[in-house]
């Protein structure tokens, strides 16, 4: 979503042959699944498959659940103190060891989800800084403040962008306890970090943070234009209070997309002025930059200095630039369009089917000959009321032998599982949504995850969600175990056969 400044300045089938593994730098594994679970659309035709997602015609009423007959609503676990409030928006996901770690704007919380069916609060951290984009490495935790403070700390408080002393920038936690996580170090970067990108060096002794900002302003000490740069922190694991800024990279030397003026409803294109989140595939060197006006695909080989392959511009559908995913083999990227900041109602007939969308594309060539070529949109096929906030956000690759599916957040609009093996012929196989929030209110699903079995979601409004996809496209996807999981950080899953 856009920051706040901005304003005031998203059965395993019988003839399976096999199960994937998931790749990532010193990623710890459970162990792997004996059986797939039971459910009722096993043995269906791909036509059958296809009625069966059929949704129910018109808008839910309001909270009312609708889901097509694949998904089964879990668990929910409400809001609880001290994230009850309507400012304490639930935000990104991280995941460790059977645990679920969520972002909020006052501070984050971990859940035990070793049961799914009946997941618990393990710990609360209530540490104010929207939006705290959160990643996991290890024994630590990373959490991003874009929002002016007043200090470092945790009991910091709200200061105007225009005081030169304010504080925004990284925060680091030892989590070794996850019943009480430890403030470790702090690191301030320019223009504060909307998001950042857990990046792995390859001899597995430190990370680097991408961190993604963007929104400067002349009146703003500490983020004046020109800003069309990245922040990289590095943080030795052995010694995370060493954590230190290293660069200030500039990506955008000729300034980027100029933008164009416009509403919602006429189109318009917000000029670059940094990233607003970026998603790197270490075991391929590869980067995906969701950057406002543009999508930008680097090699990031040398972690330190990451170089552009090639950019994207979309002036006639995207309007933000938000969010990328790359299909397992590294040959596709999917970047999401957050049309209206995350809080506008455009999943309906009179903004259409093209904006606000996905944009799909697939990468061609080689080297530093690789391109991004664009194939089709996708966006989910159902209206949303005019009081629902409703647009492409976050979401993760489900690990399915030989296909590119998709689970994704759409905030009130719900959770879609997509298939986009066909870069030109993406559509919807699944879904999972609630009718509109009582008075007109915003919220919805800012991020849905596939995580060792089970989609996860962190819900603005309504807490945390547990969804059990119970299809047997995506069934061998039950068999894969990781130990940590990062989604703007991606691993690779290799077939293995046995």
């Amino acid at each position: 979503m856009e920051n706040n400044r901005d304003t005031s300045r998203r059965r395993a089938t019988a003839a399976a042959v096999g199960a994937f593994a998931l790749a990532l730098s010193a990623v710890a594994w459970g162990p792997q699944a004996t059986a797939a679970p039971d459910d009722d659309l096993a043995g269906l035709s791909e036509a059958q498959l296809e009625s069966a997602e059929q949704q129910g015609a018109g808008i839910p009423g309001v909270d009312e659940i609708r889901n097509s007959r694949n998904i089964k609503h879990l668990a929910n676990l409400p809001k609880q103190a001290p994230f009850d409030n309507t400012s304490s928006t639930y935000t990104d996901l991280a995941f460790q060891d059977g645990y679920a770690f969520d972002g909020n704007y006052n501070g984050f919380v971990i859940y035990d989800i070793r049961n799914p069916h009946q997941p618990k609060i393990v710990s609360s951290v209530l540490c104010p800084g929207s939006q705290n984009d959160i990643s996991v490495k290890d024994n630590l935790l990373f959490l991003s403040t874009d929002s002016s403070r007043s200090d470092s700390s945790c009991s910091s408080t709200s200061l105007p962008a225009s005081n030169k002393d304010a504080w925004e920038g990284i925060k680091v936690f030892d989590i070794s306890d996850k019943r009480n996580p430890r403030y470790v170090a702090a690191v301030e970067t320019k223009c504060g970090s909307h998001t950042h990108t857990m990046v792995p060096d390859k001899r597995g002794r430190d990370v680097y943070l991408y961190v993604s900002s963007y929104g400067p302003d002349a009146a703003f000490p500490d983020c004046k234009p020109p800003h069309d740069l990245i922040s990289i922190v590095k943080v030795p694991l052995r010694n995370p209070a060493a954590a230190s800024l290293l660069d200030e990279r500039v990506v955008f030397p000729d300034g980027g997309n100029p933008g164009r003026e416009g509403t919602i409803e006429s189109g318009y294109v917000r000029a670059t002025s940094g990233c607003h989140d970026i998603t790197v595939y270490p075991s391929k060197d590869l980067a995906a930059g969701a950057c406002m006006g543009d999508g930008v695909l680097w090699d990031i080989s040398d972690r330190e200095r990451p170089r552009e392959i090639h950019r994207v511009q979309d002036d006639v559908n995207f309007a933000f630039w938000h969010s990328a995913t790359f299909n397992n083999t590294g040959t596709k990227v999917v970047f999401t369009d957050e049309l209206g900041g995350g809080g506008a109602a455009t999943c309906n007939a009179a903004i259409g089917p093209n904006r606000g969308a996905n944009g799909i594309y697939d990468i061609t060539g080689r080297g530093d000959d690789r391109k991004l070529v664009f194939r089709s949109y996708f966006k989910i096929p159902r209206h949303q009321g005019e009081t629902e906030n409703c647009v492409a956000h976050n979401g993760s690759l489900i690990p399915v032998q030989g296909k590119d599916i998709m689970v994704q957040a759409w905030y009130q609009g719900g959770i879609s599982v997509w298939d986009f093996t066909d870069s030109s012929r993406p559509r919807e196989i699944g879904f999972f949504e609630r009718g509109p929030l009582p008075n007109g209110a915003g919220g919805g699903s800012w991020s849905a995850y596939y995580y060792n079995g089970y989609v996860y979601s962190s819900d603005m409004a309504k807490g945390f969600d547990v969804l059990d996809i119970r299809d047997p496209r995506v069934a061998t996807a039950k068999l894969v175990r990781v130990g940590e999981l990062n989604v703007q950080t991606q691993g690779h899953y290799r077939e293995l056969f046995r």
